[in-house]
């Protein structure tokens, strides 16, 4: 049995860490407040202007930008950790550990995991890392293409279907839905524990069905990302520059316009539709152009440190992305929490989002002067070999 790679590229290290960290900047919101308030700053805290003025600019810069980060560089994951070996067993032990993981994370602490169903793709495309570039690209295409039938196509239905009678309907069953989830939230860990499942089985059919494809041409394309070099910081400089301005420059064109047609609609079921149409091709390139701004910053000297304190953020992502459930679980989730649930503005939302961002490029880099791996980075790969892993630094990896 072959040990895992600990050899690292900065360039990736450092995108998955930027991507690690803005993920949250979305999902404190599904932490603090019911699920609907994602894409409608009017449920359950309506937000006043400093508060519509946090959820535009997380609409704009964050919303689906940084999961499409992590999609891709999961499926550029699978590259690096299964190779081009026939042997798929320690692929297939780590995709059954982490969906073990993710099921205990989404049913018992946060709904929105996004570990299941990584783990469950994972599984299923395994062999296309075996791929060339212009296999993979052509094959992602299609999948992003059918996943935006899907979403976008299924919201566009919805909206066709919704009238006045049908829309006062869901309006009182997502009070009732609300007030219940509040108030068990408040209540304590144990009482929030079946509502939190609940949302998480439906969540995870859901998203599998109708954000499957997109999230499997993501992987795919991360895979043709770094066969083609474009991951590990290769190409140029000029290239790299382009490409950025370009991607964010398009990409915050088609999302601005999905936030400006959410408000404009006053979050109505024709106005999501037409927000959901923008923002699935939006954040895809604004990803890129993130991306690739990513990688010509990591190319120039003199952003050296930043970089490499993303990397070490990134290097911890699994670590990271779960200790921030940790943290988000004790403040809004009763006792043994705070039970703030329900109670916390969009702007002090943000204001914890920028306190845990700190928490994380400052413990990442510590951690690491001294451990190979995160604490939970460890104990995956320790059951993904069946055998502890050596975790300081200078001890041998096995043979």
């Amino acid at each position: 049995m072959s040990a895992p790679r600990t050899d690292r590229l900065v360039s990736i290290d450092a995108l998955r860490g930027i991507a690690v960290l803005g993920i949250l900047m979305m999902n404190v919101q599904g932490f603090a407040m019911t699920p609907m308030a994602y894409d409608n700053p009017t449920m359950q805290i309506e937000a006043d202007a400093a508060g519509m003025s946090i959820w535009a600019i997380a609409h704009t810069f964050f919303a689906y930008k940084f999961i499409t980060i992590f999609s891709t560089l999961f499926g550029a994951g699978i590259v690096l950790m299964a190779g081009d070996g026939p042997d798929k067993g320690p692929h297939t032990r780590r995709m059954l550990w982490l969906l073990l993981i993710g099921a205990v994370h989404a049913y018992i602490f946060w709904w929105g995991d996004i570990l299941v169903h990584y783990a469950l793709l994972g599984l299923i495309i395994v062999g296309a890392r075996r791929w060339s570039v212009p296999r993979l690209v052509f094959t992602a295409l299609p999948l992003l293409a059918l996943g935006a039938l899907f979403w976008v196509g299924g919201k566009y239905m919805g909206a066709a279907f919704s009238t006045p009678e049908s829309a006062a309907q869901e309006a009182e069953m997502m009070a009732g839905l609300m007030t219940g989830m509040t108030d068990a939230y408040r209540a304590g860990f144990l009482n929030h524990i079946p509502w939190n499942a609940g949302f998480a089985i439906f969540g995870q059919v859901f998203s599998f069905l109708m954000l499957g494809p997109r999230t499997a041409g993501l992987m795919l394309l991360g895979m043709a990302l770094y066969k083609s070099g474009f991951l590990s910081a290769s190409w140029s400089h000029a290239r790299y520059a382009i490409l950025a301005v370009l991607g964010t420059g398009l990409g915050y064109y088609l999302s601005n316009a999905s936030t400006d047609a959410l408000i404009a609609g006053a979050f109505e079921a024709g106005a999501l539709a037409d927000g959901n149409a923008y923002m699935y091709g939006g954040s895809i390139i604004m990803s890129f152009g993130y991306a690739s701004a990513v990688m010509l910053l990591s190319k120039i000297g003199v952003f050296s440190l930043i970089i490499k304190l993303f990397a070490a953020a990134g290097r911890m992502a699994f670590t990271n992305y779960l200790s921030q459930t940790l943290i988000m679980t004790f403040i809004f989730v009763g006792a043994p929490g705070l039970g703030l649930f329900g109670t916390v503005d969009r702007v002090d939302q943000a204001k914890l989002v920028l306190i845990v961002w700190a928490v994380q490029l400052i413990w990442s880099p510590i951690w690491l002067h001294f451990f190979r791996f995160g604490p939970l980075e460890w104990v995956w790969r320790s059951l993904t070999y069946g055998k502890a892993q050596p975790i300081l630094k200078g001890t041998a990896a096995p043979g």
